[in-house]
């Protein structure tokens, strides 16, 4: 089950730090449908937030089509996001390795994040252009 890590110095909401959880405990594989995410109560009591932030993040989720609530069950997952390779494969063992290398290096978190979203952009942004020379 997934447990929620909130960073309140983050500058991003509460209740979309949880649907950003969410999504990528999706997109990892970690979440599967069919499982269940905790409850607002359990939620509440290992983050101290708000039940009702908890709620409006659940409430996302579902207008999303990612969760379904079950009145006196739970709320729980209904299908998957991404084709994200498993937590084991040969892509993960080389990005760790690579985010490893950055931190030694002297780059923080955001340092590191920020390179790769450029890095990502740069790749992606080639493929679409040349998707587009094809067409």
């Amino acid at each position: 089950m997934i447990e929620f890590r909130i960073d309140r110095r983050s500058g991003v909401s509460t209740y979309l730090q949880i649907v950003q959880q969410t999504k990528q405990a999706l997109r990892l594989g970690l979440l599967q449908p069919g499982d269940q995410l905790p409850t607002a109560r359990a939620v509440v009591e290992a983050t101290a937030i708000n039940p009702n932030t908890v709620l409006k993040a659940y409430r996302e989720l579902e207008r999303e089509g990612l969760v379904e609530a079950r009145r006196g069950m739970g709320t729980f997952i209904r299908k998957s996001l991404g084709r994200t390779p498993p937590a084991d494969s040969a892509l993960r063992a080389e990005l760790t390795e690579w985010a490893g290398r950055a931190r030694t290096a002297g780059l923080d978190k955001d340092d590191a994040a920020a390179l790769c979203a450029s890095v990502l952009d740069d790749c992606f942004a080639h493929q679409s252009s040349q998707g587009e020379a094809n067409v």
